[in-house]
């Protein structure tokens, strides 16, 4: 049996989008081998996530003494590195016959505004990790190209694999959590510059809605210049910032919003787009990086954040919404990120390495 093993140390940060990433691919690829396949994954977990998955016998617990020591590779065939800025932890030179794949999600760093400088420290730490994979895969073809141009793949295979998402439940929301009062735009992600919700200020005031932005608040100074912003524009009382909501507020959320927004400049993928499709909300994105990719012809877009351009895109977007009935469409289009499916892509990426 070829042993795979899926390295899901960034499972330490809950809540984020690469936690589930490596939760619904391990179980996917767990759900999906079968005895032809001759594969056995194995998950290399942090060991505050050691039960997470839905078949926690196949799974290794980081230690301490792997810095030094690490039998688990000795039957290691193929090692799956899920992150452009994580780590490889086999060394050619001791594991000659283990193979790496590499999952590239973005080369956010170039399209966020971000220093020279660190510009080229992020894509030289993706470059060294390129330079010990055997086959790379990318989350999206906007992914893909942007690799193509920025970094040397040599004569390795390039794959596009779309994500999947989890199926969102709906709940109530527990007492405690906010719930607006008034319709409602939602987004979700880090409140960081990146993700611009900033620019979203005047369509609140416009379209007399709520703005519920949940996630973690990742830069203090960017949090506190949008509640200054609000503030200076009377709205202070319809932009609500909840932080870190768990799965069920996500769902109630998402089920009760009038619309979904993300005006990001940087995504690889956009898993929030595709978790509010399977409601069948109305999508305002940026037509920046992969968003177009993801949300096709049924999502509007945002072509500048000048004001006037934004509240026309929202007011005409929310009017054909309505008009259409597209509902239904988001909802199918959902079913495209689907685990099942592109998880055994993976498995056949595997195959070609062993």
């Amino acid at each position: 049996m070829n042993e795979v093993i899926l390295d899901c140390d960034l499972m330490r940060h809950p809540n984020s989008g690469l936690y589930y990433y490596c939760l619904n691919l391990g179980n996917h690829l767990q759900a999906n081998l079968t005895d032809g396949n001759q594969i056995k994954v194995r998950h290399y977990v942090p060991r505050s996530v050691a039960g997470a998955f839905q078949n926690n016998h196949h799974n290794i617990v980081e230690r301490r003494l792997h810095k030094y020591y690490r039998p688990f590779l000795n039957q290691c065939r193929v090692w799956h590195a899920p992150f452009q800025s994580g780590r490889i932890l086999p060394d050619k030179r001791k594991y000659p016959n283990t193979k790496v794949v590499l999952t590239i999600h973005d080369l956010n760093p170039l399209h966020e505004g971000k220093p020279l400088k660190e510009q080229k420290k992020s894509l030289a730490h993706t470059q060294a990790l390129i330079d010990k994979s055997d086959a790379i895969v990318c989350i999206s073809e906007f992914a893909k190209s942007d690799v193509m141009k920025h970094c040397d793949v040599g004569n390795k295979p390039v794959y596009v694999i779309h994500n999947g998402t989890h199926k969102v439940l709906e709940s109530s929301v527990p007492m405690g959590s906010f719930r607006p009062s008034r319709p409602f735009m939602f987004g979700m992600g880090y409140v960081n510059r990146k993700k611009n919700y900033h620019v979203l200020l005047s369509l609140v005031k416009d379209a007399e809605m709520d703005l519920v932005v949940a996630g973690r608040l990742d830069e203090g100074d960017y949090v506190e210049s949008i509640r200054r912003e609000a503030l200076a524009m009377g709205i202070d009382d319809r932009v609500h910032l909840p932080g870190l909501i768990s799965e069920a507020e996500k769902g109630w959320y998402l089920r009760n919003c009038s619309a979904f927004v993300h005006p990001s400049l940087a995504e690889g993928f956009g898993l929030p787009v595709v978790e509010a499709m399977q409601f069948g909300k109305p999508l305002f994105l940026s037509n920046r990086t992969s968003l177009p990719e993801i949300g096709g012809d049924l999502a509007f877009y945002f072509n500048s954040f000048e004001k006037e351009n934004m509240r026309k895109t929202f007011h005409e977007g929310m009017q054909r919404f309505q008009r259409e009935n597209m509902s239904g469409a988001l909802i199918n289009r959902s079913k495209i990120f689907d685990w099942q499916k592109n998880t055994k892509k993976y498995i056949e990426v595997y195959q070609t390495l062993l």
